[in-house]
């Protein structure tokens, strides 16, 4: 289970880490993200992914170029979250760009933290960009997880998507398991394709048969 208060001070060190000294309170920041994070329809994207992607990301911290501007882009990569809406990274990427400017980050940064909650699209991010490999790669480390984790994982996408009928369910859902099978790499960090992709394509094949069957 998710520690509000646990997110909220790492939301905060994040922040502040990120921006010069003196501005706005980062609580309200916070609390509006973990708002969006404990709504409802969400049953997969919930704050217990938020810090499952922070905790891979202090993993992989040092692939990356700017630590604490991927941590950012974790906290906003789902703030904007619709099932049945396929604009969800566009909106948080927008939502991302208002609140950081407001909250005294600097405008590199602002837009570093949109473009890698707009990579989350595609999980495909360029050979050079050590920042876009370690959010995708703790993004998508859940595909590695342990037999029981897993299956509650998948569990968990079938009731966001609850309103889907089970025939298009099994569709969609093998069409964007073959997608991800045909990466040539899953993990584009050293760590990830050591650590995590073999285990991954085994539990996506996996998936994929029991919803052929």
């Amino acid at each position: 289970m998710a520690d509000p208060d646990a997110l909220r001070d790492r939301f905060t060190r994040t922040l502040e880490a990120v921006r010069p000294p003196g501005g706005p309170d980062p609580s309200p920041y916070a609390d509006n993200l973990l708002a969006r994070w404990q709504e409802p329809q969400r049953r997969y994207h919930t704050p217990a992914h938020l810090t499952a992607v922070l905790d891979h990301i202090d993993v992989l911290e040092k692939y990356a170029a700017d630590p604490d501007v991927v941590r950012l882009a974790a906290w906003f990569h789902d703030a904007v979250y619709l099932p049945d809406r396929s604009e969800n990274e566009e909106r948080s990427a927008h939502l991302a760009e208002r609140a950081l400017r407001e909250a005294g980050v600097a405008e590199a940064r602002t837009a570093e933290v949109a473009r890698l909650v707009r990579l989350t699209v595609t999980h495909d991010p360029a050979d050079d960009d050590r920042d876009g490999q370690v959010l995708c790669d703790a993004d998508l480390a859940i595909l590695a997880a342990p037999p029981s984790a897993y299956a509650a994982y998948t569990a968990a996408v079938r009731e966001e998507y609850h309103f889907v009928p089970n025939d298009a369910f099994r569709t969609g859902r093998s069409a964007i398991l073959r997608q991800l099978l045909d990466l040539p790499r899953l993990f584009r960090t050293s760590y990830g394709e050591v650590e995590w992709e073999a285990t991954a394509r085994y539990n996506l094949r996996s998936e994929l048969e029991m919803l052929s069957l």
